[in-house]
């Protein structure tokens, strides 16, 4: 951490170039002696970064900012308000603390928060913002995380862990043990320091394995934003038998959509033809595999047990879009393009043996306009072209 970075003079120069290129600002060289061009670009990157992720940090001065790829790795402020919502008690620690945005919005809720990460750049960097944010109920330490829990020996309310993907791993992480620390090696010791763990885990990993590599999963909720799927959050009991919550929260402008079951694997789901109105669940729903609960709780049916769209005749709210069925056809190029003139369309596939991609190609129909279609299976395992009107 270049504290030079901080003089008043610097701090303007980063505001004034917020929005140049940063190739051209490497080309011009730096204006300051004690501030390499490479580390006045990182700061202007990195903030830029937080604009829309963290508008707390870029709307704040003298704010210190690490490598880009921090504030990449970072929750955002939006899923750290939301975990800071699943904690209470007097004492907290984050044993993989990053660019510390989750424990700031724990610090909110729990009167003691303890930070570690093995980074001391980013610890420091991390106690200064803090400071700058006048947070007073955070400590900071340079350290790993688990060997902190094992040197001091005293128990939390709460442990926070973050894991990242080993830095050896090949492609996509797909399971926990892939990652660093390796949770399930590590949880006698964290039980050890706390009944409550909290991970924050990444959104392309299995949820029935991990589940299956962990133990007295007590909740588990999957956070889209806008419709994405960002977080997987895990909570952890020691000592609980009870059954798995699980909950899928879709983040949007105005109001969240949130659905939830518990014991979910004894539902059953009901099926039908298409009827007056299509239903399409959103990501989180989707992630989360909450597809028998759908029907059940919403009493409406499935079009099939693997398309995981649904159908009924009553207009309701739903946790995702929903579409009035104007047509249905069996998937034929003459009969679409007679019902679509245009030959514009907004198309989506659900257990469907042909791509997006595939189909534009075959029938000609460029992506847009008012028209939705959905190429799927029915019950009766035909494949069927479902044009609808968005509601």
């Amino acid at each position: 951490m270049n504290k030079d970075i901080l003089n008043t003079n610097i701090q303007s120069f980063i505001q004034k170039n917020i929005a140049k290129d940063a190739t051209k600002l490497i080309l011009k060289g730096s204006p300051f002696p004690n501030v390499r061009i490479q580390e006045l670009v990182e700061q202007i990157l990195s903030k830029n970064k937080c604009k829309n992720k963290l508008p707390t940090w870029f709307n704040t001065e003298n704010i210190y900012y690490p490598n880009k790829i921090n504030i990449e790795q970072s929750s955002s402020e939006i899923t750290a308000r939301y975990k800071s919502g699943l904690i209470n008690g007097n004492s907290l620690i984050d044993i993989t603390g990053g660019y510390g945005v989750d424990c700031y919005y724990f610090s909110k809720k729990i009167k003691k928060v303890t930070y570690c990460d093995i980074n001391s750049d980013l610890s420091e960097i991390v106690s200064h913002n803090n400071t700058v944010l006048k947070t007073k109920n955070i400590t900071a330490y340079p350290i790993d995380g688990l060997k902190y829990l094992k040197q001091h020996d005293h128990k939390f309310d709460w442990i926070y862990v973050d894991p990242s993907r080993r830095n050896d791993s090949k492609g996509r992480v797909f399971l926990l043990e892939d990652c660093l620390p390796n949770v399930p090696e590590q949880l006698d010791l964290l039980f050890k320091y706390s009944n409550n763990i909290l991970l924050k885990l990444s959104p392309v990993l299995d949820i029935k394995a991990t589940i299956q590599d962990l133990s007295f999963v007590k909740e588990i909720h999957i956070i889209a934003i806008k419709n994405e799927v960002k977080e997987l959050l895990f909570i952890l009991q020691n000592g609980i038998k009870n059954g798995i919550k699980i909950k899928s929260v879709n983040i949007k402008k105005v109001s969240n959509e949130i659905f939830e079951s518990v014991n979910h694997t004894s539902t059953l789901a009901s099926f039908s033809l298409p009827k007056t109105y299509l239903y399409e669940p959103n990501a989180a729903i989707l992630k989360a595999g909450l597809f028998n609960e759908v029907s059940d709780q919403l009493n409406i049916d499935k079009l099939h047990i693997n398309s995981h769209l649904y159908t009924n005749d009553n207009l309701i709210d739903f946790p995702g879009r929903r579409f009035k069925i104007i047509h249905v056809i069996s998937y034929n190029k003459k009969d679409l393009k007679k019902l679509i003139p245009s030959q514009k369309a907004n198309i989506t596939t659900r257990n469907f043996p042909e791509t997006v991609k595939q189909i534009r190609k075959k029938t000609g129909f460029k992506d847009g306009g008012n028209n939705f279609l959905f190429f799927t299976t029915n019950m009766d395992n035909k494949h069927i072209v479902l044009i609808c009107d968005k509601v």
